[in-house]
Order: structure tokens, then sequence, then C-alpha cells
């Protein structure tokens, strides 16, 4: 699947993001931080923004550049970081992760159990238990500290690299295998690679490292829905560093989100930065996380971690991408659709605030008010030639044996001539006969699911039929399925089937095809 080019814009997006922005935050929203700011973001840009109260409480008011705490967000950045160390050579995520962190070879499950990797530890499956709350405690701890710890044994919840247990502990291993392997501190390595090619100057490791009088936000702590505060001062910043420590303003996250997402675009924006592969691996599922446990606005088909980041399947608007961060005085999130670019960042100085619950909402607005595709699928051009040959013989009433040169071996024994035949006639009898004025049938394309698809409709006098065809990846490719059901009300869809995301992948057509 492709998405648009970068060039692409929505057009009308900034007034309609104000609105949704508008709209989410009411005053029991803003009420439970004493400064907050959101940002609907589109490849990189912020296009609408929303900033609210006084991040220190001294009477100076948020603004866009206002630097908040962004907690776990930081584990996009040191997976980044990992993987551009991994493409180079340095680092084999597949390898036992005691080769690069000293104890974790005493790390066990029981016998036959799975070594321990960089790869399971990253997305979550490396069998460490949950870790949320002591790991906010423990973000300062030195390294001989954890150090400690490790060698006096970690029992693990579940078997290594079968089931999803967000562990900070386990995701900082990578930090020390960066450690290991270039022999510098893990946060130097992020800048070194990421923040400073990027230009992503306002995002750090520490507060300490901004200049003094630099607008920090404060975090704060309500226990009562803010009608009272208390001052949280920050957590420390030892060895969990890496993956819950940095700060930053809108502005950067919203190019780090663009960063990202382009690896998903037609082009090779980023690449000498990290790969467009290696950024789409961190945006791919890699560990199963239930449903159940994600609060989303809509409704999922799938979600899972990737490395660093967690990946949603909607089953309206496809793949959403986001990281939450939290901890005491801090919340924050960011997500986006990397089909359109678009994405909401949003920051709070609370740990009640809620920002994933704020962003979601957002981007599903913004996403809904804009109709977004899933994605965007531009089919192989022989999937376009087969389907549009295939289109012909129906108006022509001619059976698909007469295309035999496209197929397959298997269609025609799978169904069988005189089957297909009786099948195809059956549905005529409910439609009518195909209509003599259809439009072309560029115009007729529905959807397709990846490039080797597509589902395309035929209108006949009392409804409509809905064709699919499924190519078979070959050097020249060949129709391995074709079917042709009646259409439901819609005219779109076959009698019967369930919503799926792929009703809303929108097609291009193929490179050099008359109508691209």
């Amino acid at each position: 699947m492709s998405a648009p080019a970068t060039e692409t814009r929505t057009e009308g997006l900034a007034p309609l993001a104000a609105d949704a922005l508008a709209e989410r935050l009411d005053a029991t929203t803003l009420r439970r931080a004493p400064a907050s700011v959101a940002a609907v973001v589109e490849r990189g840009r912020v296009v609408a923004l929303s900033a609210h109260g006084e991040p220190r409480r001294d009477g100076a008011p948020t603004t866009r550049g206002t630097v908040f705490r962004i907690a776990s967000m930081s584990k996009s950045f040191l997976a980044a970081a990992a993987l551009s160390l991994r493409d180079e050579g340095l680092l084999d995520l597949h390898a036992p992760a005691a080769e690069y962190v000293p104890g974790l070879d005493l790390v066990r499950f029981g016998r036959g159990a799975a070594p321990l990797t960089l790869d399971a530890l990253l997305s979550n499956r490396g069998g460490l238990a949950e870790d949320n709350a002591w790991g906010d405690e423990h973000l300062g701890s030195s390294r001989a500290e954890i150090g400690a710890l490790v060698a006096a044994g970690l029992p693990l919840a579940a078997q290594p690299g079968a089931e999803y247990h967000y562990s900070n502990l386990g995701i900082s291993f990578l930090g020390r295998a960066i450690e290991t392997v270039t022999g510098r501190a893990v946060e130097d390595v992020v800048r070194e690679r990421l923040l400073d090619p990027l230009g992503l100057h306002d995002t750090r490791a520490d507060a300490g490292l901004y200049a003094e009088g630099a607008d920090l936000a404060a975090g704060f702590r309500t226990f009562d829905d803010g009608v009272g505060f208390r001052p949280e001062p920050y957590v420390g910043s030892g060895a969990l560093a890496c993956i819950g420590s940095m700060f930053s303003t809108v502005d950067d996250i919203a190019a780090w989100m663009g960063f990202l997402g382009s690896a998903f675009d037609e082009t090779t924006a980023g690449a000498a930065v990290l790969a467009a592969a290696s950024r789409r691996e961190m945006q791919t599922a890699r560990t199963m996380i239930p449903t159940g446990e994600r609060s989303s606005p809509g409704e999922l088909d799938g979600a899972g971690y990737g490395y660093g980041l967690v990946v949603e399947h909607d089953r309206r608007f496809g793949r959403v991408v986001m990281h939450a961060g939290g901890l005491p005085g801090f919340s924050s999130h960011m997500r986006w659709h990397p089909t359109t670019g678009i994405g909401v960042v949003v920051f709070g100085n609370s740990d009640a605030y809620g920002a994933g619950a704020v962003a979601a909402d957002v981007l599903q607005t913004v996403l809904t008010r804009t109709d977004a595709p899933a994605a965007v699928v531009r089919p192989w051009a022989a999937t376009w030639a087969a389907a549009e040959r295939i289109d012909a013989l129906l108006a022509d009433g001619r059976p698909l044996s007469a295309a035999s040169d496209l197929l397959a071996r298997n269609v025609r024994r799978d169904v069988p001539d005189d089957v297909r035949q009786r099948r195809l006639a059956e549905a005529l009898a409910e439609t009518g006969p195909v209509r003599a004025d259809a439009a072309p049938f560029a115009a007729r394309v529905v959807s397709a699911a990846d490039r080797s698809a597509l589902r395309w409709m035929v209108p006949c006098e009392r409804g409509a039929l809905v064709c699919d065809v499924h190519m078979i990846g070959l050097a020249t490719p060949l129709v391995q399925e074709f079917s042709a059901q009646v259409a439901d009300t819609t005219g779109v869809k076959p009698r019967g089937e369930t919503a799926r995301a792929t009703d809303h992948h929108r097609v291009a057509p193929p490179e050099g095809s008359p109508v691209s």
C-alpha cells in the first residue's frame, strides 16, 4: 500500500482542526492540569493549536514553545536509535540480549524457554512483568543500581517472545546495549543520530540541558479532579531515562511524527537519518495487544506493539500509530494516521490530564470530518488490466473462460465453468442484465485490499454486482480468484459482508495508466 506523496495536503484542514480542538477541550478537561497544549498536525507541520493555563502557575501563559516532559514517548527515539545501529551492523536485535547486557543470561523462565532477545524486549514481549508504577519511581536509579537488580535475578511473568507485557525495565536494556556497542551514553547517541540531524533542538534528555529561564512546564498532581494542585518535582533521569525522561515541544513532536509517518510515502524523505523500511518496522505491530485492553474511540480490528510505538488497526481508518507518556506531574500523547499524515499531539502538566483520550478523540473527529481514506492503494498494472478485461466479458455476456490466458490453473478447477455460469445467471436474474450505459471502468472501481486485488461494481437494470479479482504475485501475475456477487443497498459491497477498513481504501490507477 502506498500513501499520498508528501506534497498532498487536506483541503480546509486548519479550520476543521481548530473546531475539533475547541469542541474537545472543554472546561472539565482543561481544569485537570494547570497548563496544556494540543495541536493537530499534517505531515510534520502544526495546522491548529490550542494552549491553556500557566505552565508554572507564575502568571506566564502556556505558549506553542512551552516545553513539557514527554515521558514514555521517549521510547520511540530509543527504538529509532537502536534500529539505526542495527542497520549499520553494530547491533543484532535477534541475538541473545545477554551478549550486550551483562546479567541477562541469568533471566530464565524454565526449561525450553526461548532466549531473551533485544527484539523481544523492544516490542514488549520479553516476558518481564508490567512495571509502570515501579518504573516511574526508579527512572532516576543509577546504572549500578539497575545492574545489581539484574544480577540478583529477574523472574519472568511469561515465556519470552510469547505475549505482551509492558516493561519499562525491559526496554531500558536497549539503552544499555546501545552504550555497549558505541561506548557512549545512550542520550548522546539519540541526540547525534536523531535530534540534531532532524533539527529537533527543543527536544532534550533532561531539564538541566535547557538554558536558565527556558519555558519549561513544571509538574503538578491533583487528587480532587483539578480543584487543587500540588507541585511535583521532576522524577530523576538515571539508567531508565532512555525510556521516559525526555522533554519536547509540540513543533518538535509534530516534526518527529512527520518523519516517522513519511516512511509510508512514495518518497525518500528522511532516509539519511533512518531508512524508511526501519521506520515502517517501528510502526508495524510485532506483539499482539488484546483489543479489550485498548481504549479507542473507534472499533478496532487489531492492536499491537511495534518498536517503541503502539499500532492500532481501526476498522474505519486503518493504521493509526501512537505512544502515550505519563509520569507523576505529566500526561502526554502523540498519534498519527500515516495514510493522510494527520496527527495530534497533546501535553498536560498533570498526570490526571488524560492526554491520550483528548488526542484520540480529536484525531477521530478530524479523520471523520475529512472522510479520510484508510489507505491509498495503487494496484499492479496487471491487476487493473485483468479486472478491466473481465469487466468487458461481463458486459458482453461472455464467460470467464474466454480470458483463460489470464487465469491461474486453480481458478476453473476451484469453481467449474458450468457452476460459475449458473451462479452468475442466478445473480443476474435478481439484478437484471448488465446495463449498456455503464460508466467507464475507472469510475466504477470501489477499493483494493492491496496491490494484488481490485473491487469494482457493475451496474445492472435492477441492482448491481460487486466483482473482486485477486492476483498471484508472479513475474507475470495471474488471476487466482474472481467473484461476482449481488450488491447490497450501498451498491459497493456484497450483500451480507461486514464492515472492513478495506471498504475505505482509496484506489490510485497504476503508473502509466491513461486515467492515472
